[in-house]
């Protein structure tokens, strides 16, 4: 096989190579950031540090610096993508450092974010509620002042009321959870939100496969826990008192910040707590889980018109 110095060296020899070379320099060398660079540089680039680099400035020379050839993240044109390079001296030589582009913070940003938030059968939109596009009525002032404040007065480790926001159908209740856990997570606090009937009817299925209380575990534990349209569920005694009662009784144990959404205001869902699916009127036991909603959040009326219709 033959080795690159002899192949360097036919090339040499080879007069139209000659000419692509030449015209490749003079192109590198009329780049503005690399006549920058030279010229910042220019005590310590040697004749021959330039010719030895001249491969390293044409690399440079032809990829996009600050996302400014690149469509997207996804269409980044340079060797790395979502790096972009800079011209450095290394060791006596002309070199590239990569370093992240633009585009790839926003998006590592954003992705980090969206981990922070995490969801259990919660619709796409409400994820990407944002306090920016609330509609901030005469009617929905006070529970966006009270969701504005929640924010802004959490405390790691520190206890802190969560809300219970009540009201009709389409006012927005969802979307106010969705824009807390979004203001959160700007905040690098981690959040969860739980659409309470598909988190019941999994935690159902989960006794087959023995994952319930490990799932039970994972969703009493997370740092701001939201659960979303509760009492929307077909009540059962398991469901109330073994999974959430204990659920809550960890949360107001440990002060664990605690918000819900739901149709029925205290009264009403206290009522729903009451009665199983088999018709049995269990009233102690619906107060208990009362008492601990009660404990963990202030019930915030939300009004408006239906922005489902």
């Amino acid at each position: 096989m033959e080795s690159i110095n002899d192949t360097l060296r036919k090339l040499g020899a080879n007069g139209g190579f000659q000419e692509r070379y030449k015209a490749m320099k003079e192109q590198v060398l009329n780049h503005s950031d690399v006549k920058t660079f030279l010229q910042e540089n220019e005590e310590a680039i040697t004749p021959r540090m330039l010719e030895t680099g001249m491969m390293k400035l044409y690399e440079y020379a032809n990829q996009s610096k600050e996302c400014q050839k690149c469509p997207s993240l996804g269409q980044c044109i340079n060797m790395m993508q979502g790096y972009h390079p800079k011209l450095v001296i290394n060791r006596g030589a002309i070199d590239i450092q990569y370093d992240v582009c633009p585009r790839k913070i926003m998006d590592d940003s954003q992705k980090k974010k969206e981990k922070l938030i995490r969801s259990l059968h919660v619709p796409k939109d409400i994820l990407k509620a944002s306090f920016n596009t609330l509609d901030i009525g005469q009617e929905r002032a006070q529970a966006v002042r009270a969701a504005i404040n929640f924010v802004k007065q959490y405390e790691p480790g520190q206890r802190q009321k969560g809300l219970y926001f009540f009201g009709e159908f389409g006012v927005g209740k969802s979307y106010l959870l969705g824009a807390i856990a979004n203001e959160l997570s700007q905040m690098q606090v981690s959040s969860m939100i739980v659409y309470v009937p598909e988190l019941f009817r999994e935690m159902k299925s989960s006794i087959a496969d023995n994952t319930l209380n490990d799932k039970i575990e994972s969703i009493k534990r997370e740092p701001v826990l939201m659960l979303d349209d509760i009492g929307a569920e077909t009540m059962s005694s398991w469901i109330r008192d073994e999974v959430l009662g204990p659920i809550l009784q960890f949360r107001m144990l440990e002060n664990l910040p605690t918000l819900f959404s739901s149709n029925f205001d205290f009264g009403g869902l206290e009522y729903h707590l009451t009665y199983s699916q088999r018709g049995e009127e269990e009233k102690m036991k619906a107060m208990r889980v009362m008492e601990r909603i009660r404990y963990l959040a202030d019930p915030i009326h939300v009004k408006g018109e239906n922005k489902r219709k």
